[in-house]
């Protein structure tokens, strides 16, 4: 396993992230367990969950995951050997059912926050995220920003640092992040850092070849700014596996069970999916250890988030951390992105 310091805290963490997501519906107690052991023989030390997990969200099975993950803690005492990330869920969604007040109100952060650290059999986090902005923003397969939607915003980013920084000084947050942000957004949480507020350490967004926008403009910021980034999605919901190639459908496959995850589904994406498969197998690689090692060898990226359903799936997904792309195959891959940029953003 790859170590790296986290920008702007004392954190070591490992370059592969464990993402949770799917226990609770796709997978089971047993087989979180199970996977939470694999990733730490193999060198994993990154866990990220989120208080609406499992996915797709829904009341029946909203929590489940930190509560899988806070039953291996109580059966394994293993706390001190994971660093441990959550988030809050954010306003915007059809997600009353997890809180009354969906807002990130003094009241609201410190609710989630501890229903999370009950959950999860801890007294802390070493990171905890807002999941998405308050303000609507173009985020989870919109391309276009919608300029109407944030007429009535107020600009509140210099109080709620404040909420977050009352949640720190109670010691059950150790460092605080943003996901799914815009440029804007994460230079207006520096503007107050550079007045002396509390610094957002790292942004969690989608990336992964078929969705490379934040190379447009956010990583600027993280470069200038020194903020680590935590990439989700990495092989795009198993289509950078190539597993829905040729029309085709794995049973208990993600999109296969949940069709109306079709962010990466596209016609572009299938193009563009078909010629990074050509790709690995010219160079005699699994595409998903391709475009694994791709979003990992980026400068900007801190740790990748991986999920995965299965033990062999897990196992090769953490393997890839070993492998290292030739500027041949980065020029291969550079050369499709050119020809179909962005298809699923």
């Amino acid at each position: 396993m790859k170590y790296i310091h986290f920008p702007n805290t004392e954190l070591e963490v490992s370059k592969i992230c464990l993402g949770t997501m799917t226990w609770g519906q796709q997978n089971t107690e047993a087989e979180g367990h199970a996977q939470m052991e694999l990733a730490l023989e193999k060198g994993v030390n990154f866990i990220d969950t989120a208080e609406m997990y499992s996915v797709p969200g829904k009341a029946e099975t909203q929590g489940s995951t930190e509560r899988i993950i806070g039953s291996w803690i109580k059966k394994t005492g293993k706390r001190d050997k994971i660093v441990l990330a959550s988030k809050i869920t954010g306003p915007n969604r059809f997600f009353e059912f997890i809180r009354k007040d969906l807002s990130f109100s003094g009241n609201a952060l410190e609710e989630a926050l501890n229903n999370s650290l009950k959950r999860l059999n801890t007294d802390y986090l070493d990171l905890y995220q807002l999941h998405w902005p308050e303000r609507s923003v173009n985020i989870f397969g919109t391309r276009d920003y919608d300029y109407s939607r944030n007429n009535e915003w107020k600009d509140n980013i210099a109080v709620l640092i404040e909420r977050m920084e009352a949640l720190v000084a109670t010691g059950k947050v150790r460092y605080i992040g943003l996901s799914n942000e815009t440029p804007f957004g994460l230079m207006r949480y520096m503007e107050e850092a550079r007045k002396g507020a509390t610094k957002m350490v790292s942004v969690q967004n989608a990336y992964n070849l078929l969705n490379r926008r934040d190379e447009i403009g956010l990583t600027e910021v993280l470069q200038q700014e020194k903020i680590g980034y935590l990439p989700y999605s990495p092989l795009a919901f198993g289509q950078l596996s190539g597993k829905y190639l040729n029309g085709a459908r794995p049973e208990n496959a993600r999109v296969t069970l949940f069709p109306n995850y079709s962010r990466y589904q596209g016609k572009g994406s299938f193009e563009a999916t078909a010629r990074y498969q050509s790709i690995a197998a010219k160079h005699g690689l699994s595409l998903a250890q391709m475009a694994l090692a791709f979003v990992r060898q980026q400068p900007f990226v801190t740790s990748t988030i991986i999920g995965a359903t299965t033990l062999q799936q897990l196992s090769e997904n953490i393997d890839s951390v070993d492998l290292e792309l030739s500027e041949e195959i980065l020029k291969e891959i550079n050369e499709v992105h050119q020809e179909i940029p962005n298809p699923a953003p």
